[in-house]
């Protein structure tokens, strides 16, 4: 299993060790004790799934605390662009975003620790994404920003005038206007 750091800190990508052959492949998609010496130390106590179609963009959402979740997604069918935001007052890359393609085919996955929202864009036909998250769903503590705010400027990789979303995403505040309330504790 590799570890790969990305410019924001505590947002991680690992590539997990596939084991392939004529039959197919085999490869531990979560194994608590190797997660946590490569430092993910989350206790995931809730596994979600979702299916979506191509263009379908989702997020930007997060939970506030004492509500917010860490993440580890990963997608089992399919093909996304998957983005997260620095939302930690006080930390280097307060406001910045990284992004990066998540498919069945690369086994990649996505840790998105406590502070930061969430979003991905499907750029095949379907995508299935799976993901662990180390606190329940919060319907009262569950917030979002506008997937399309030219503060940002996410590349979604979907054009602007073919992408599908919900009217809770589409109606949700620009960065400047949302509610926080994450520290960067270095």
């Amino acid at each position: 299993m590799k570890l790969i750091k990305t410019d924001l800190p505590g947002l991680l990508i690992v590539e997990p060790q596939v084991f392939e052959d004529s039959r197919g492949y085999f490869f531990e998609s979560f194994q608590s004790a190797r997660y946590r010496d490569l430092g993910i130390t989350a206790d995931f106590i809730q596994d979600n799934e979702s299916k979506s179609e191509w263009g379908v963009v989702r997020g930007l959402h997060y939970q506030l605390e004492p509500y917010a979740q860490s993440k580890l997604v990963r997608v089992v069918f399919g093909k996304v662009f998957d983005v997260a935001v620095d939302l930690r007052d006080g930390s280097p890359t307060f406001g910045k975003w990284f992004g990066i393609e998540l498919s069945a085919e690369n086994k990649k996955q996505f840790y998105i620790p406590k502070g930061f929202a969430h979003g991905f864009s499907v750029l095949s036909q379907t995508a299935i994404l799976a993901y662990k998250c180390d606190k329940y769903y919060s319907k009262e503590s569950e917030r979002g920003i506008r997937f399309d705010d030219s503060q940002l400027n996410i590349g979604w990789q979907v054009p602007a005038e073919k992408m599908i979303f919900s009217e809770k995403d589409r109606n949700a505040p620009y960065f400047k206007d949302a509610e926080t309330n994450f520290k960067f504790l270095g």
